[in-house]
């Protein structure tokens, strides 16, 4: 499965942000480094630093901007020097209706027209559906059989699909003979469920999955590049990325910091508190055994895990301390320990705890 990283597009799409020529190419390069396969620069004819970064940029991921189905917009993404074309049209009847005013069969006309002289220039083109899961499945199954992109991506556009959704189209598309292979999927995180959402598209065997960094992107935003590389290695059944797993963590918050995104402490797997762990009955466990309240191993993402001791520390927990420390975990010395962890005035670090239980007389 490839994926395609929507980052430095989606995050402008908010109001408010803009990203720098700098800041998008050393952000770029860095996720080629990560091991995507597509980098989504932005949309060309709207923005002329997309031409800019394009000739800064020397990477092994490939570029790519996206276009409306109009002869305008894909000359402008040819001379921007995007590697990819990724077209993109309105695909259910209110969008098209509402947005174009066109019958369907003038949309037809116009994709084709567009695929045809977006390959015309050699380029590699792929075709996103808007509003794609509204979107009739036979107009879908027709769009990823008869288009000629080297991928047909279904957008949710609107961020309303669930788990459920995902499934029922998807099986309604395999039932019409369509070939998940050159299908790719596209999630906005409205419901909270975008990368539950592509993890139900990977079980079908979709080719590509849309992500970016921390779910960066419009509204609610997207599906979470590290959310779905981790819960995909994790899960039942492997999610095969090319991904290097070991940096996963570390080269996603130094993007992050690129882009000048802040990150929520909470935020999982990449906020300052996603492997921190300081109840009693926790840190007891993992001094012995980390799986016991840990999914994985965060060392295998280049996370870290971090056990903190303090006023929640427990007698297991001291106990666990001193034996650390080599000391005998008597009754008194436990209980002159959690005194100490109580009045150091914050909550110590393994290291440092164990240096404090040697102290205890």
């Amino acid at each position: 499965m490839k994926l395609l990283d929507v980052t430095l597009r989606e995050g402008e799409q908010r109001a408010g942000t803009t990203y720098t020529v700098e800041q998008k190419v050393e952000a770029a390069e860095l996720l080629s480094l990560l091991g995507v396969e597509y980098v989504q620069i932005g949309f060309p004819v709207a923005d002329d630093r997309t031409h800019r970064v394009c000739e800064t940029l020397d990477i092994e991921a490939k570029t790519t901007g996206i276009a409306r189905v109009i002869d305008a917009d894909i000359d402008a993404a040819v001379d921007a020097g995007v590697d990819v074309i990724d077209c993109f049209a309105p695909t259910s009847d209110r969008q098209r209706t509402q947005l174009l005013d066109v019958e369907r069969d003038e949309l037809q006309r116009r994709i084709d027209g567009a695929i045809d002289r977006a390959h015309e220039t050699g380029h590699e083109v792929h075709f996103t559906a808007m509003d794609g899961f509204r979107t009739s499945p036979d107009v879908l199954a027709a769009l990823a059989k008869n288009v000629g992109a080297e991928y047909v991506t279904v957008a949710d556009t609107v961020g309303g699909t669930t788990p459920g959704g995902v499934r029922e189209t998807l099986n309604a598309l395999d039932s019409l003979g369509v070939d998940f292979s050159t299908l790719g999927v596209h999630f906005h995180d409205d419901l909270g469920v975008a990368t539950a959402n592509a993890l139900v598209a990977a079980e079908f065997g979709v080719g590509k999955v849309d992500v970016s960094v921390a779910g960066v992107g419009e509204r609610a935003g997207n599906t979470a590049l590290e959310e779905f590389v981790v819960s995909g290695a994790v899960g039942p059944e492997p999610v095969e990325v090319s991904v290097e797993r070991e940096r996963l963590l570390s080269l996603s918050r130094s993007i992050l910091d690129t882009l000048g995104e802040k990150v929520p402490p909470g935020k999982s797997l990449l906020g300052r508190t996603a492997f921190q762990h300081e109840s009693g009955l926790h840190t007891a466990a993992m001094l012995d055994d980390p799986a016991t309240f840990e999914p994985f191993d965060p060392a295998t993402f280049g996370g870290e895990r971090t056990l903190l001791f303090g006023a929640a520390t427990g007698r297991g927990g001291a106990r666990r301390l001193l034996e650390r420390a080599d000391r005998e975990p008597t009754a008194e010395r436990i209980d002159r320990l959690l005194d100490a962890l109580r009045t150091e005035g914050g909550d110590l670090e393994l290291v440092d705890a164990v240096a404090l239980a040697k102290e205890v007389e």
